[in-house]
């Protein structure tokens, strides 16, 4: 048995939760993938994976292995990295899933900039507003806009906090007027995005008190950009990052109401899948993002 090889096996099994999907992506046969596993749980004397026809889990023992596989497996690349110098500079493609609206409003133009700096990389950018599983989907690193990050095993840098703004269109308050609490959006038409972590109840604090309203609204959409294209078409109000509308509140498309009361914020991550072995690429992405972010800042 080839220790090294079955313990990358091992790996790539226990984080992508799929024998077939581990042969795939190693470049190997189902029938050698199944031949590691079980060369490695004779070695080891203990069943490391459950498995079913239809599923499989790791055991007690597995995850207790696999915290030790991966720590080893970090290391020897890490030992690679530190003695080769041709990977000191970012190479190789670098697959990253970002929010669409993020990424048009701060990003997108920057990238070229980013890529020029690294003449050996290659950017495979995926833009697309549902979480993505890195792991399984198979990406070197993601933004994530999140209230509460949830899976702990991914390693998080804070980039930015996005401080949320509720607005309409001038027309839309003409004809309905403007909220004077958070209690009187029950009487609104409210836009909805509805991948928000916030997406059915609105929070509002003011001093020591905080109003959380139920949003009930005609209109819910995927997209933050067909938000704010709803509010500039007069349709109705919506809670929306301020960074999206910021030149339709300068420019008078849109007007800010309950400005007296504190809104929520989307904090944005750079995620990855281990702090032991961060390549090159990722380094020099998060580098640009944190820089990228740094320079746009909103306005207090």
């Amino acid at each position: 048995m080839d220790r090294y090889t079955a313990f990358q096996v091992f790996r790539y099994v226990a984080e992508l939760n799929s024998f077939a999907e581990a042969a795939r992506r190693l470049g190997l046969s189902s029938a050698a993938v199944s031949k590691n596993i079980a060369e490695l749980e004779s070695h080891v004397g203990v069943r490391l994976i459950h498995r079913t026809t239809r599923r499989m889990a790791l055991t007690e023992e597995g995850r207790i292995y696999l915290e030790h596989v991966t720590r080893g497996l970090d290391a020897l690349a890490d030992a690679d990295e530190a003695l080769s110098p041709i990977k000191t500079a970012p190479s190789g493609t670098l697959r990253v899933a970002a929010p669409m609206t993020v990424t048009l409003t701060w990003l997108s133009e920057s990238l070229p900039r980013f890529l020029s700096r690294h003449p050996g990389l290659k950017l495979d950018l995926h833009l697309d507003d549902r979480r993505i599983d890195i792991v399984r989907e198979g990406f070197d690193l993601a933004i994530r806009g999140s209230d509460n990050l949830g899976d702990s095993s991914l390693i998080a840098r804070k980039l930015t906090a996005m401080r949320h703004v509720l607005c309409a269109a001038p027309s839309y308050f003409e004809a309905y007027g403007k909220p004077e609490t958070p209690a009187d959006l029950k009487s609104h038409n409210c836009v909805r995005f509805s991948l928000s972590g916030h997406a059915d109840v609105w929070e509002f604090t003011k001093d020591d008190r905080t109003e959380k309203v139920a949003v009930n609204a005609r209109y819910s959409v995927t997209s933050s950009l067909a938000v704010r294209d709803a509010l500039r078409a007069g349709f109705g109000l919506s809670l929306i990052p301020r960074p999206y509308v910021e030149n339709d509140l300068r420019e008078g498309r849109l007007q800010s109401a309950l400005d007296d009361w504190r809104a929520v914020e989307t904090t944005l991550y750079a995620v990855y899948s281990s702090r032991h072995h961060v390549t090159p690429k990722i380094r020099a992405f998060i580098a640009f993002l944190i820089d990228e972010f740094a320079c746009e800042r909103e306005p207090a």
